[in-house]
Order: structure tokens, then sequence, then C-alpha cells
């Protein structure tokens, strides 16, 4: 959508299993037509040769955190390190060294950070298992104000987050534990999978010995936490030990892009190309921190259809400006392109996001936004789903094997715990 400016069932890639048509036209070949240096460093998520881009050093799928690998154009390469600093490493080395500073550029600087399963550098590891945070309210959610797909989800953290692939919990440790309750089985695909050692064994054997030797200072006090305390607990203090594991990597993950976006607005701004360079950060989706018990994302309800965006332009944008209009990543092709000046192609479905970040309010006159998930039957299990959102209400339809309609009142239940569809008051 992003690269597109075309919703899913226009551009074809709907869900992580259907291939990119590559034909499309996107806005970084646009950007390079037009003279542009054009460059991507990260995760693409998919295909191997992005369009459109001069250089470009991009992870395999959702690629590793420890030592990872890399394809560009003249070939694969494994780089040793912490993806979310080499990642950066590689962005600030093509601002530096590659690129030619007569020209214009436009790069696309892409962290798998913090995608699960959430393996922090050894440092952030240590640093944020010490920390305690603090739960949502809805923790403990029992959906009884939702439908069947919320109740259906494979994405409860009690439930559902495994013990060895994001609990950190080592194989060695849970054969000896024989009062462990074995983890629940998940759907891929339409196939039932039990969950195995790979999931953590997978990602930490890809750490040299050096490495090694510093996750397991922290690998040591976790299991040992586990082994000591988890065959006491009830099932409401394994759900709050489970939510504490989870924030602490989640967010171990995230203080690593914290610091390394600093590193690159310190490039710019040293180096004076902060005066005449748009940036943009953003995220491809929101997601659920504890909020209804869940982990994850892919549903329409506020955690997970809810994205940051925030964009410096000098002398344009006025520094702490807000807006809490209707916008959608589908926007973004289309606001770059005016901002550089080159011309829209038709079938763009978006809306320039110039007269918001302006201060011309009065001239954007979207008042709803669309929004439609298809990849079920698959991991999570969230089923297929349809809605149309404005800042009052959320309507929503779930489709496939179930036919189920829910309306939220955005104003009065802001978390949405329960589904008015059918209270006559809103009718």
């Amino acid at each position: 959508v992003i690269l597109t400016g075309k919703h899913s069932h226009l551009n074809g890639k709907i869900d992580n299993n259907a291939k990119f048509d590559d034909s499309q036209i996107t806005f970084p070949q646009l950007f390079q037509k037009a003279g542009y240096q054009t460059a991507m460093f990260g995760k693409l998520h998919f295909g191997n040769n992005p369009k459109g881009v001069d250089d470009f050093l991009i992870l395999p799928g959702q690629g590793n955190y420890i030592n990872p690998r890399f394809i560009g154009k003249e070939g694969d390469t494994i780089i040793t390190g912490y993806v979310t600093d080499i990642i950066t490493d590689l962005t600030l080395n093509w601002l530096d060294r590659k690129r030619d500073k007569e020209k214009p550029f436009m790069m696309m600087y892409l962290h798998k950070a913090p995608h699960r399963p959430w393996w922090p550098s050894p440092e952030k590891f240590a640093e944020f298992y010490e920390k305690e945070f603090p739960e949502p309210e809805t923790l403990f959610d029992d959906y009884s104000g939702r439908g069947t797909a919320a109740k259906t989800a494979e994405m409860n953290i009690l439930t559902h987050m495994q013990y060895m692939h994001d609990s950190k919990i080592r194989p060695e440790t849970l054969r000896e534990m024989d009062n462990v309750q074995p983890e629940i089985k998940y759907i891929r695909g339409e196939a039932v999978v039990r969950p195995g050692p790979d999931g953590f064994m997978r990602p930490f054997s890809r750490a040299n010995q050096d490495q090694k030797a510093k996750y397991n200072i922290t690998l040591d006090k976790i299991n040992n936490d586990f082994k000591n305390n988890w065959p006491k607990m009830n099932n409401k203090e394994k759900m709050k030990w489970k939510f504490q594991r989870y924030m602490q990597d989640y967010l171990a993950t995230i203080s690593s892009v914290d610091d390394n976006v600093g590193r690159v607005l310190d490039y710019l701004e040293e180096t004076g190309l902060d005066e005449n360079t748009i940036v943009v950060y953003t995220s491809d989706q929101g997601f659920y921190l504890g909020e209804h018990g869940w982990f994850d994302k892919r549903f329409i309800y506020d955690e997970s259809f809810k994205t940051p965006l925030m964009i410096k332009w000098p002398n344009v944008i006025k520094p702490g400006t807000t807006n809490d209009e209707m916008v959608q990543n589908l926007d973004f092709a289309q606001t770059f392109l005016e901002a550089a000046m080159i011309e829209t192609p038709d079938d763009m479905q978006g809306e320039s996001l110039i007269p918001l970040l302006k201060g011309d309010v009065e001239k954007w006159n979207r008042d709803a936004v669309y929004y439609h998930y298809y990849e079920y039957p698959s991991v999570h299990m969230v089923k297929r789903h349809y809605g149309i959102v404005n800042k009052e209400y959320k309507l929503v339809h779930f489709y496939y094997d179930i036919d189920e309609w829910e309306l939220y009142d955005r104003i009065n239940d802001p978390n949405e715990m329960t589904n008015v569809y059918n209270n006559p008051n809103y009718k």
C-alpha cells in the first residue's frame, strides 16, 4: 500500500502469501525517474529485487536480529552484529560516502524491530530485564462485549505466547519441569503445529560465542526465575509474569530503534541536511501491548489499527503541531510525490497530506477510512474482516466462516469493550 498508493485489493498483495506484482509503478520508481538518488536498507518483507532503488541491502523475509543476512545487488552477505545497529550503519554509510552530494535523494530506512520474536541486543536484554512495566487496564478482558472473532483469536499472552520462542525459556529448562503445561497447538495456514525448541534455538544459534556469553547472563536469570516460581503461580500470576517478559523484550528492541533513529537525525543535523530533508517516521501497523490480554496485531480494533506518524519538514510544518484527522499509509505516496513536485499517477487512491502539513485543515475533507484484513485461516486465527472507521464510530463485518457485525462507539467506549451493533439506541 505504501509503495503503490493503492489498497490491497487493487495492488494484489492482500496477505503475506500473495505475490506482489512488481510490474506496478511504485513511488520510488517515480523518484528515480525524476532524477533522485534512491536507496533502501533494512526490511522489505517481500521480494529480493526492489524496483526503483539505485542501492539496497534488504533482509530476506523477516530476517534475523543476530548476525543477519542481507540481499543486495551484488549478492548475499552476512554482517556480524545486531540488526538495528547494522541497518543504521548501512544507512549512514550511504548518506555519508556513497550518495552523490550534488543530487537530491530519497531513502527508505526500514527496521526489522520490533517484529516477533523479540531478541534485543545483549546490552538492552540485560537492562530491560530489570525493569517492570505497568499493566493495561484491559489485560484480563474476557471479551464478553465482543463477538466470536475476539474469543477465538490465538493472541492471548497467557495461552498463546510461547515459552521458548517468546519468553526465552531454554528447551532444557522445560524438559526439567514436568509440571509445565504443554504449549498450545496453533494454526499455520491450515496445518496444526505444536511449537518446538527451534523457536528458541534458531535465533540463539546465530550468535557467536562472545554474543552467547553475554546473552546467557540474562538467560540464566530468566530461566532460574521461571524454574523457581512458575510452578507456584496461579493463572493470573502467570499472565502477569508473561506480560512482563513480553514487555521487557519488546521495549528493549524499541529502545534500540530509538537510539538508532537518533543517530540518523543527529547525522542530518550535523551535516546541515536537516534543513532541506523531509523525515517521516511511521510503522506498518499498531500492536497490542497487553491490551485485551493480547499480543500481535491484525484486528481493526484501535491498538492495532492506529499507527504512529511523525513528520519533520523545515519551514513548512510548525514544530509541535498535532493533528487527529483520518489519514492512512495509503496517502504517503501522493504526499511524497507532491512534496517533490513529481506528477502522481491517476490510479493512486490516497490523498496528499500536504494541506494538513501546511496547517490548511479546512482543505481536508475525508471523514472516514476503510480497512480490510484477509489472512485467515492463518497464524493467530484472526478472522477475515473489513470495516469503516470515522472519529465517532467503527463498523466491522467479520466473514468467511462467520457472519457477524460489530459497532463501537469510539467516543463513549474508547477501549471498544462493548459491541453496540444490536443496541436500538444506535439504530
